[in-house]
């Protein structure tokens, strides 16, 4: 089996996990909790899912530290590596530091994590046991493993626990989303007590873990109460009975998202052009002055009704939103220095001042009303009748009717490339200029931006600033199974 998963994909049934948290680096998000008391420093297990952002630098989901010469650490390196650390200064320094050898480079994708560890065993490499989206590592880069009966510095001591910094510095802050992390205390459990194959897929999913014995200071954190305290209705909230609830610092009712392991949402995808600045678990993109490359999202369509939304953040000057079934090209800059969807005949883009391109096909036309900072555009893609809608603040432009079907009143009528036989078409933001910078918020979803009112597609799914037309659906894995 792949390393890799797109997320659950069953349209339903099954165990259903409701939210993860979105950490931001760039604001410095973290949770935090001082145990009261100390407990095993020997045995432990940490499971979590993981959808990452940022691919750069050393990336903490866990620390539980003394000083920065004294911890336990669970983190990404810098190399998209798992990694697990312990650091013991009157031992002599590391005392444990194993990486395993698989890449973990796939932003679209949700991966499980479990560390287990029992340094009573004889045999060093059931001392600690890793495994990604149910699989035993046994091919590592590092393969220290801890001696045997080893009290781990930092581990289960009254000393703070951290989820998604480096306690000592508040640095190697995690970029992406976290789900249903669980720390067992006392116990080494294997994959298989939190996930499991889909008899019908093969994809590795999650399973109900309520009933887990998590031990004195273990915690289960399903971030999908309401508040932001340390509290069992805040967003650090343990549901494992314990009541070992976490302080957020940073995190906002904002940051809870529904893409999870099991409905994973479309957002930007860095690894297509990596010069734009990605943030907001990759859905604000800043395209940087005299680079003009946009951001292409990482799932695309090639039949279905689809909705999304684009707010324009800063610097209107240039902005153009759009499709495009070729996006290393509209996002990409080319020859000329140009590069925003509309630029070829595979994709079509709706400008700042109101007009459409599509060069080498319908060229460049008169369209709708100006748009400018704030103003939030919706993509409506109907690839059932080939036919393309934009609104700005609600409103469909051209007098558009997105559910007229195949007479599609003011509709483009749009036409795949001959270079993209299946015709996926992907969502696009760039800035038509290369003399400036623009910022844009995707919403497939899961917005990065406060929305005022809250709609959901046919399905129930997704949170939209304005009502989703019948018939079309947010961009996730849920809707793909039934629609796509």
């Amino acid at each position: 089996m792949s390393l890799i998963i797109p997320a659950n994909t069953l349209a339903s049934g099954g165990y259903e996990v409701a939210n993860s948290l979105r950490f931001n680096s760039g604001s410095s998000d973290y949770l935090t909790r001082t145990p009261s008391s100390a407990s095993n420093r020997r045995t432990c297990t940490v499971s979590l899912w993981v959808k990452q952002s940022i691919l750069t630098g050393n990336r903490v989901f866990f620390d539980q530290e003394v000083n920065g010469s004294n911890f336990i650490r669970f983190y990404l390196d810098s190399n998209n590596r798992l990694a697990f650390y312990i650091e013991d200064s009157s031992a002599g320094g590391t005392q444990a530091l194993l990486k395993p050898s698989a890449l973990l480079r796939d932003v679209s994708a949700w991966y499980h994590f479990v560390i287990a560890v029992d340094v009573t065993q004889a045999t060093e490499s059931n001392r600690v046991k890793m495994y990604i989206n149910g699989e035993l590592q046994t091919s590592f880069n590092d393969s220290n493993y801890p001696s045997q009966n080893l009290d781990i510095e930092g581990l289960n001591t009254t000393n703070p626990v951290d989820i998604g910094r480096r306690t000592s510095n508040n640095d190697n802050l995690f970029n992406g989303y976290i789900s249903e992390f669980c720390f067992i205390d006392g116990l080494a459990l294997a994959a298989d007590q939190f996930g499991e194959f889909d008899e019908d897929n093969g994809i590795w999913k999650p399973i109900d873990v309520s009933g887990l014995t998590f031990g004195t200071n273990g915690f289960y954190l399903e971030t999908k109460q309401s508040g932001t305290s340390q509290n069992s209705s805040g967003l650090g909230a343990d549901t494992s009975g314990n009541d070992n609830h976490f302080a957020v610092n940073n995190l906002t009712a904002i940051d809870q998202t529904t893409d999870t392991p099991t409905n994973n949402f479309a957002t930007a995808n860095p690894l297509l052009n990596t010069t734009p600045t990605y943030s907001d678990g990759n859905l604000t993109i800043v395209t940087t002055n005299g680079n003009n490359l946009g951001g292409v999202s990482t799932i695309g369509v090639n039949t279905g009704k689809w909705y999304a939304e684009f707010k324009v953040i800063a610097n209107n000057t240039c902005a153009m939103l759009g499709i495009d079934s070729n996006p290393s090209e509209s996002a990409r800059l080319d020859a000329s220095g140009e590069a925003f969807p509309g630029k070829y005949v595979t994709g079509y883009g709706y400008l700042f001042n109101g007009y459409i391109f599509n060069y080498g096909g319908l060229g460049e036309i008169t369209y709708g009303d100006t748009y400018t900072t704030n103003d939030i555009i919706g993509i409506a893609l109907d690839l059932d009748n080939n036919k393309l809608y934009f609104s700005k603040n609600g409103t469909f432009q051209n007098s558009g009717v997105p559910t007229s079907g195949a007479t599609g009143t003011g509709a483009l009528s749009i036409t795949a490339s001959s270079s993209q036989p299946t015709g996926n078409y992907f969502f696009v933001t760039a800035d038509g200029s290369r003399a400036r910078a623009s910022t844009f918020s995707c919403n497939f979803g899961s917005p990065p931006f406060a929305i005022s009112s809250g709609n959901t597609d046919g399905n129930g799914y997704g949170n939209f600033e304005y009502a989703v037309p019948s018939g079309y659906y947010a961009l996730n894995t849920k809707n793909l199974a039934e629609y796509g």
